[in-house]
């Protein structure tokens, strides 16, 4: 019998209020966000950024690396964007 893979819906809030959600299985949705988590781990060796997994094994994985991802790369160190997800 074939394992049944979660579906999880990403829901991206930035500090202006916009709302952008991004649903899939946890290999999809690392694949729709392997730019940021490359542009993430592209800074991990500067002083005081955070190291970046660029394949998390677990959704919680995945939106800590997204929200450390998108900090590494700001400018002043803060994207001002926050991660949460929900199982579907």
């Amino acid at each position: 019998m074939a394992k049944i893979e979660k579906v999880y819906k990403i829901i991206n809030t930035t500090d202006r209020g916009r709302t952008y959600e991004f649903e899939g299985t946890l290999a999809q949705l690392i694949e729709c966000f392997s730019y940021t988590l490359e542009c993430g781990a592209c800074y991990q060796h500067e002083k005081g950024r955070k190291k970046i997994n660029k394949q998390p094994k677990t959704i919680k994985s995945l939106i800590t690396n997204l929200y450390n991802a998108g900090n590494n790369s700001a400018a002043n160190g803060y994207a001002g964007e926050s991660y949460d997800f929900i199982t579907l």
